[in-house]
């Protein structure tokens, strides 16, 4: 679909964050060697920027039963299938989610969704298999009233699923995440950071009522609104879901910002 949070199966897992692991990548890193300061320089009294990146929602270690290791980034695609497959069901799984790469395809998409494009190949979900639906007279294009029903099936299961325990999964397997935020190009930079960051985008996303009209200068239909075309890939795609459909999902998103922020 041209969305969906594509846009994370149940698990009764209790979250496990491997907080050795987390060290591991954050602490342990090797640092630069220093050049050796002349005998006759006096060393400098200005503040020194710390090296180490500023977190601002550490995923934080949780008393648990111990969990079993996690599996190598590049292996991790049939824990993940389960624990997705067992968390919104076998069904939807099979329905809406691609099933290779899903942690390197989350990050990314997670990642883009604030910028002006996604590219498709890097999108966990499946899109929608019916057209993008307008209506109006000719030279006078709206979004179709009927083209939110395309996205229904996506809202409704993302409605469904237990968000304490689908932040509980992510948790779980947060060090694959933050290896593969960093694999993509940062890896001094925290990735349920980013995360937030891109919850609260979404969030603030315009809440448009009314008719929508659309241009069509290429091949592609773009928003006539210019204040509309130049929001984001994710703003667009929540707009083009239809109001009902964006409260459904900006809800969601409020319920798992804060399940993340209780640490779970």
């Amino acid at each position: 679909m041209d969305l969906v949070l594509r846009p994370l199966r149940q698990t009764d897992e209790k979250p496990i964050a491997a907080a050795g692991v987390i060290y591991y990548l954050w602490h342990l890193r090797v640092e630069p060697q220093q050049p050796a300061v002349p005998a006759a320089a006096k060393p400098s009294l200005a503040p020194q920027p710390s090296a180490e990146p500023r977190i601002e929602h550490p995923i934080e270690a949780a008393a648990a039963p111990v969990a079993p290791p996690l599996p190598a980034l590049a292996e991790s695609d049939p824990s993940l299938q389960d624990a997705l497959a067992a968390l919104f069901g076998s069904t939807i799984f099979d329905q809406f989610f691609y099933p290779q790469d899903i942690v390197r395809h989350f990050v990314a998409a997670i990642d883009n969704l604030p910028r002006k494009t996604v590219a498709q190949r890097v999108i966990p979900i499946k899109p929608a298999t019916s057209a993008f639906r307008t209506s109006g007279p000719e030279g006078s294009t709206i979004v179709g009233a009927d083209n939110a029903a395309r996205y229904g099936p996506y809202v409704r299961a993302l409605e469904a699923v237990d968000s304490a325990k689908l932040v509980a999964l992510y948790v779980r397997f947060y060090p694959l995440f933050q290896q593969a935020y960093a694999e993509l190009g940062y890896p001094s930079r925290y990735f349920n950071d980013r995360l937030f960051e891109v919850i609260d985008h979404l969030l603030a996303t315009p809440d448009v009522r009314g008719p929508i009209a659309l241009v069509q200068p290429k091949v592609l239909y773009e928003y006539a609104d210019p204040a509309l075309q130049d929001l984001s890939a994710g703003q667009k795609m929540l707009v083009r879901m239809g109001p009902e459909n964006e409260a459904k999902v900006k809800a969601k998103l409020r319920e798992l910002k804060k399940a993340l922020s209780r640490g779970l």
